[in-house]
């Protein structure tokens, strides 16, 4: 049983609103020896509700809203740049909780801790990219290690919503849009950050699909669609990563702010996956007391962008009256108190010491994860890998003299030497658009002999002209993104796509590097030869990017997306308009709820909508190129003793060693079926001529359907089609396994 998520005769709401609401009275302490909660042979369970025994009423309400740690209004937090901070219990040795942003790397929120050198990670949907689950776990370890360091214990980390629309401000904080792929990845992340005795969170729980307008958006989808898609994707996350705390999102689903969904918080998570945590709102995201603490919402975070303090004074309130069990009260303490004991939170040492941490090594994780995500979309005639002879070089444009573009928002990392420049306003905060410090310039020129010169493309025809004298052209085209503000379309922004075509009318020999933090269409792509997509590489990202470009790493990067031809493919072409919008809490709401018709792809998310509609994208999920060739042979699908799983052969047939990514995926025809989905994948390190038999576990989630009114996953009695490939869409070997029909759980 899951230590973590899962605890015997778990209270369902509607059982505690049958219990008593009178206060629990702190009991007396032990007079002599070792407290109960202090000895880590009981279960955290136990351990956390014997805290709640003693726990007076103030107590308990002090863990549940709190104000921003705002250094002028106390209670400020000791750590600078927090978060959020919830004052340490001395009597009963409980430490204090200081939380802090986010996936990418510890946060230094307004510069509070000058010369903070926190390694920045690539972004998530770069990790994403890597198909790679125990890469997924060092990088959560990084950050693990270096909150930890800092002396945080609450990181709100585990971007885990799938990217149902593309253009999505925060779409490089997610995964992918597939739920197998963004679960496991984000679940080892998560993973990754515990191990080193914190809290991580998952997020947004749920359906987070867009920023414009995401305090106002309300993302309407089926119940059966939205168990199969996203909320399979938290699923499988928090059944790898338990994690100690779930964040909800600022949305609405079906109508209902997710801060305040009793179906989403207590009936799916709470009672259907027996989770143990705590839920948390994000910040300014709590809408209502008494509805919002019934609907299983366990702490306010960010009271001071809400419009009252609902879980202080209006809170105690409604248990006074007995509007609000006081056995609901205690609920949420206990859901904190376990989650930090099962953690290793309470038991770890609270001082903060940056000596434990190595910057060296956890910048070159940062790096094999670039290395390892970076996708080699395009190379026309073998171009690449280039030369390290090759005499003149000209690198330009995307500031690559000074470093790689980040995302903006609050998981935004900026060490020492980025780059900062003006980029929005969000939530009353200025955020900087931040170039992390690894030039890909200066990782160029360390790799080659010749003549390697930089233009910053701001005046086109005399980039074109230096074009002409160049043996090779490595052209950085850049897209920024950031939370509170979704892309206005796929295009690359401003006069960037009439610079690559300039570019390359004046030398054949150029090489497009984009940094985007989603798809981009592309115009000009039969105009060049190669492209790199290098998503927001972080703090290793310029070598990462020089590695690939020379060959000393082959491409392993897979797109954990769907690139579309052009904004007419996706099931709504149309983005709402942020200038009418209110996208951040604590700022006024204009106009009303703007209802957002997911039903229209239901469960078939990206790759699934094109493949039911017939569309050709312009690059397919799971796509990407290598250095070398591989061939896929023998495959065989079973089911042994319960358990379903596909092997197949894996083959390096070309001259360099490489990694492949053979992926399954599995189909229903029919009315009553569904389109292919992603069943399973590995990442495959061959020299040339090796081969190996790969086996593949199958989650038989995947081949069901949600039975509404069975409550369940049921997988039908059928034929099921099962497609080996490297890329969505494309299949290499076919086989067809018959099952009977199967109740696949909750």
């Amino acid at each position: 049983m899951d230590r973590l998520n899962r605890r015997t005769g778990a209270m369902s709401l509607t059982l505690l609103l049958s219990l008593s609401a009178a206060p629990t009275q702190p009991q007396a302490e032990p007079s002599h020896g070792q407290r109960p909660w202090q000895n880590p042979e009981l279960s955290p369970d136990l351990r956390a509700e014997s805290v709640v025994r003693q726990m007076t009423e103030d107590e308990k309400f002090s863990w549940l809203s709190q104000l921003l740690p705002v250094p002028d209004a106390p209670p400020a937090s000791p750590q600078p740049g927090a978060a959020a901070y919830y004052q340490p219990i001395p009597r009963l040795d409980l430490p204090a909780r200081l939380e802090n942003d986010a996936g990418l790397g510890v946060t230094n929120r307004g510069n509070a801790r000058p010369g903070d050198d926190a390694t920045a990670l690539p972004s998530s949907l770069l990790l994403g990219a890597t198909f790679d689950p125990a890469l997924a776990h060092q990088a959560g370890a990084v950050v693990g290690r270096e909150a930890r360091a800092r002396g945080f214990n609450v990181q709100l980390a585990g971007g885990a919503n799938l990217i149902r629309e593309p253009r999505g401000g925060r779409t490089f904080e997610y995964v992918s849009e597939d739920p197998l792929l963004t679960g496991l990845i984000a679940g080892q992340s998560v993973a990754g950050i515990q191990s080193a005795r914190i809290v991580s969170t998952v997020k947004h729980f749920a359906v987070n699909a867009q920023e414009n307008g995401r305090v106002m958006a309300s993302s309407n989808l089926a119940e059966a669609a939205l168990r199969e898609a996203d909320l399979l994707a938290f699923e499988i996350a928090i059944e790898i990563g338990r994690p100690g705390s779930v964040m909800t999102s600022y949305n609405l689903v079906n109508g209902e702010y997710a801060s305040e969904s009793g179906f989403l918080i207590d009936r799916v998570l709470k009672q259907d996956w027996g989770y143990a945590g705590w839920v948390m709102s994000d910040w300014g995201g709590t809408h209502s007391t008494e509805k919002a603490v019934l609907a299983g919402l366990d702490v306010q975070s960010g009271a001071m962008l809400d419009p009252a303090p609902y879980f202080g004074r209006p809170l105690r309130e409604a248990v006074a009256a007995g509007r609000v069990p006081q056995a609901r009260i205690d609920d949420m303490v206990r859901r904190i108190l376990r989650s930090l004991f099962a953690t290793g939170v309470i038991d770890a040492s609270q001082r903060p010491d940056t000596n434990t941490v190595d910057p060296a090594a956890h910048r070159l994780v940062a790096r094999t994860v670039a290395e390892n995500g970076i996708v080699l979309l395009k190379n026309a005639g073998d171009l690449l890998p280039l030369s390290t002879d090759t005499r003149r070089i000209l690198v330009i444009g995307a500031h690559a003299d000074r470093g790689v573009l980040s995302g903006g928002g609050s998981s935004s990392v900026t060490p020492p030497g980025s780059l900062r420049l003006p980029g929005t306003n969000l939530m009353g905060f200025e955020t900087e658009k931040v170039y992390h410090p690894s030039s890909p310039l200066n990782a160029i020129r360390s790799d080659v002999s010749g003549e390697v010169s930089y233009a910053d493309g701001t005046d086109i025809a005399a980039a074109a002209q230096r074009a002409r004298d160049a043996d090779v052209v490595i052209l950085f085209a850049e897209e920024w993104r950031t939370e509170a503000l979704d892309a206005a379309g796929l295009a690359l922004p401003g006069h960037q796509e009439t610079l690559i075509e300039a570019v390359a009318a004046a030398n054949p020999r150029t090489i497009v590097v984009l940094e985007t933090g989603g798809p981009v269409t592309m115009p000009w792509l039969d105009k060049v030869p190669a492209v790199l997509e290098a998503w927001y590489p972080g703090a290793g990202g310029g070598e990462a990017i020089a590695s690939i470009l020379f060959g000393r790493v082959d491409p392993a990067g897979r797109l954990p997306l769907t690139f579309p031809a052009d904004e007419g493919q996706l099931p709504r072409p149309t983005q709402s308009d942020p200038a009418l919008l209110a996208s951040s809490p604590g700022r006024p709401i204009e106009g009303g709820t703007v209802h957002i018709p997911y039903d229209v792809e239901g469960s078939d998310v990206g790759y699934r909508w094109f493949a039911r509609q017939g569309l050709d994208p312009l690059f397919r999920f799971g796509f990407g190129l290598s250095y070398t060739r591989f061939a896929l042979s023998d495959l065989s699908v079973e089911r042994r003793d319960g358990a379903l799983s596909a092997s197949l052969t894996v083959t390096n047939v070309g001259k360099r060693p490489g990694t492949d990514t053979p992926q399954i995926y599995v189909s229903l025809p029919g009315p009553a079926g569904f389109v292919p989905r992603l069943a399973g994948f590995a990442r495959v390190r061959l020299e040339p001529g090796e081969s190996r038999r790969v086996s593949l576990p199958i989650d038989p989630r995947l081949l069901a359907r949600y039975d509404v009114a069975r409550g369940s996953f049921h997988i039908a009695a059928a034929d099921y089609v099962f497609d080996a490939g490297e890329e969505a869409g494309k299949t290499i070997l076919r086989t067809r396994l018959q099952l009977d029909a199967i109740d696949a759980g909750k």
